[in-house]
């Protein structure tokens, strides 16, 4: 999780692969300046949390999928897929996603 200098948020990796079944444990560490997050989900699914976050920006979370972190922090999550597919991981603070932090995983 970072910032660019040209104004994009990124993640590094932003795609990671996995088989069904498989247990991934997913750390991310925010080398930003800014409060980021990170949100496994089905793109439908972070399209519509991404809307809600619009309205309240400073929803928490207390969901398995996902993790809020502070400025030079880390944080993680473990995610069993149980379902092939292709899920995305992003950060649905208002305006981070749009500026390009979102990434793919793919499940096989």
């Amino acid at each position: 999780m970072s910032e660019t200098d040209d104004g994009q948020m990124i993640f590094t990796p932003n795609n990671v692969q996995a088989r069904a079944g498989e247990q991934v444990r997913f750390k991310v560490r925010n080398a930003g300046q800014l409060e980021h997050e990170f949100v496994l989900a089905t793109p439908e699914a972070n399209q519509k949390h991404a809307i809600e976050m619009q309205k309240n920006p400073d929803m928490e979370h207390d969901d398995p999928n996902a993790v809020r972190v502070a400025a030079g922090q880390s944080g993680e999550i473990a995610w069993k897929f149980t379902n092939t597919g292709e899920f995305e991981f992003a950060c649905l603070i208002p305006g981070h996603r749009e500026s390009g932090m979102v990434g793919l995983a793919a499940v096989l």
